[in-house]
């Protein structure tokens, strides 16, 4: 089968539209949908669920939101409160302290607003391309292309892409990606990859887009 294109890349994401209410939604999505476009929740959101649980990261920013849900607010907190209102997320002392520092930096630099500049975002402490690109897309609804491990390696199974690392993938789908398709397509492909196209053993037997999936790398799957 040959690679995804363009032709192909716009029914794949059709028909993962009409799959999506069946999965589950990824965590960033889920808490900007509690508040429409609050570019602080899910800066703080996407900090909190780096290398941890859906559903660890979604009670840690709810006990955080109790203590504070503004930057002004939020900075005036002491580490160890934060820390424990977060815990059990991966590495919550040092997310603590990384979170009251990106507060104390919007408040400096920005009077508490979350630029929505990607190149500027990149320099608030803990903050890398996916979760800038998160803010831009989800937080301002300003067109952004978020590539995680799922985007990343989902994009290269289906050939659209032939990339070695989540950044050269972003560059490479910023280029050849429609544009109306930029912002959606983290999210797809983000519940794609949780639920049925997994890195080790994808369940292409219930696949979507099984069809049109030449299954690059794919050595095992159900």
């Amino acid at each position: 089968m040959k690679p995804v294109d363009n032709e192909t890349i716009h029914e794949i994401v059709r028909r993962l539209e009409a799959e999506y209410p069946k999965w589950r939604e990824p965590i960033v999505s889920q808490l900007a949908g509690r508040r429409r476009k609050d570019p602080f929740l899910v800066l703080i959101g996407t900090l909190l669920s780096l290398r941890t649980r859906d559903e660890t990261t979604a009670g840690a920013i709810d006990r955080l939101w109790a203590l504070a849900d503004n930057p002004r607010d939020m900075a005036a907190l002491a580490p160890e409160a934060v820390a424990k209102a977060i815990y059990p997320v991966g590495f919550y002392n040092n997310k603590a302290k990384t979170i009251l520092e990106v507060c104390r930096q919007l408040l400096d630099r920005w009077g508490g607003a979350v630029p929505k500049d990607l190149d500027v975002l990149l320099t608030l402490p803990g903050v890398g391309r996916k979760t800038a690109n998160l803010v831009v897309a989800i937080g301002y609804g300003e067109d952004a292309i978020c590539v995680d491990t799922h985007v990343h390696r989902i994009s290269n199974r289906f050939g659209y892409v032939k990339t070695k690392a989540p950044d050269d993938t972003e560059m490479v789908l910023r280029r050849i990606l429609p544009r109306e398709h930029w912002i959606r397509y983290n999210d797809l492909l983000v519940a794609f990859g949780q639920n049925l196209c997994g890195p080790l053993s994808p369940r292409c037997s219930e696949c979507p887009v099984g069809d049109l999936c030449p299954r690059v790398g794919v050595t095992r799957h159900r």
